[in-house]
């Protein structure tokens, strides 16, 4: 009983370090953002260590400036959170969305990492859900880039169609809400096809970076392998988009990577990189 009841304890805390250990020396002019769903494999954890080395090793190779990161775990022998934060020098917040690390010894949620200091964090439980027992969420900051005050959103989304669809409209709403006029970032694993109508109507006011760069791409970043079929289930669940507001950013670059010497997750992750627009 006491295991249920922390489990199903509100959500009311964040993880936070507003200013990285390491803060980039670069001049802002060119900023690169990376989306990535680690894939907390609860209960076996998988090859959960080397898979963060292996993302590691992408982060720095990448020179990544923006992490937007989805199922980062804590287990009995590692707080993901607090791991890349040490490796990566990064300032950071971090959500839990389910489980209860103290309660049970386990628990994953959402997290945004940034060489440059984060201001601002909020958490929004996007529902319907089924509350308290699963939590569908986006967690957001203001990133101080050397150009100014960027939002930036990391979100994981329902699996079912109907409650992703009303999650949809409820993150679209919450974000104009916060971002205004300025342009904001959203990444993260919205578990729908872009084919969708969620995805479809997303791409009426927000640019989907992947898809401005190649229209015709293959653009799959999950694989679903079942036993009783002969071919992998391919489907596009992350993106990355830019709100536009008054905007001051383009794309130059957006491409779908796994880690050197990985995979990293069941998922590839989504990289962009975007600069100033004068």
């Amino acid at each position: 009983m006491r295991k249920a009841y922390l489990v199903t304890e509100p959500l009311s805390r964040l993880s936070i370090r507003g200013k990285p250990i390491r803060p980039s020396c670069r001049g802002g002019d060119i900023l690169t953002v990376l989306s990535a769903n680690l894939w907390h494999d609860w209960p076996r954890f998988r090859r959960l260590s080397q898979r963060l080395e292996a993302f590691v090793r992408l982060v720095e190779v990448e020179k990544v400036d923006i992490l937007l990161l989805q199922e980062v775990a804590r287990t009995p022998d590692m707080c993901v959170d607090q791991w890349l934060a040490e490796r990566l020098r990064m300032a950071y917040v971090y959500s839990r969305a389910n489980g209860h690390h103290k309660g049970i010894g386990f628990e994953e949620g959402l997290a945004v990492f940034s060489h440059y200091p984060l201001d601002a964090p909020r958490l929004k439980q996007l529902k319907p859900n089924f509350e308290p027992f699963a939590r569908r969420l986006v967690l957001g900051a203001d990133v101080k880039t050397p150009r100014g005050s960027l939002p930036v959103f990391s979100v994981h989304l329902s699996l079912l169609p109907h409650h992703n669809a009303t999650q949809v409209q409820c993150l679209q709403s919450w974000v104009a809400s916060i971002a205004g006029e300025r342009p904001a970032l959203i990444g993260g694993d919205f578990n729908a096809r872009e084919h969708s109508s969620q995805i479809t109507r997303i791409r009426r006011t927000w640019l989907d970076v992947f898809r401005y760069l190649h229209p015709h791409a293959d653009g799959t970043t999950h694989e679903l392998r079942l036993p009783w079929r002969s071919q992998a289930s391919r489907r596009r669940l992350d993106y990355i988009f830019l709100y536009p507001g008054d905007c001051q950013w383009k794309v130059l670059e957006a491409c779908h990577l796994d880690a050197p010497g990985g995979p990293h997750s069941d998922h590839r992750a989504v990289l962009t990189k975007l600069a100033v627009d004068l």
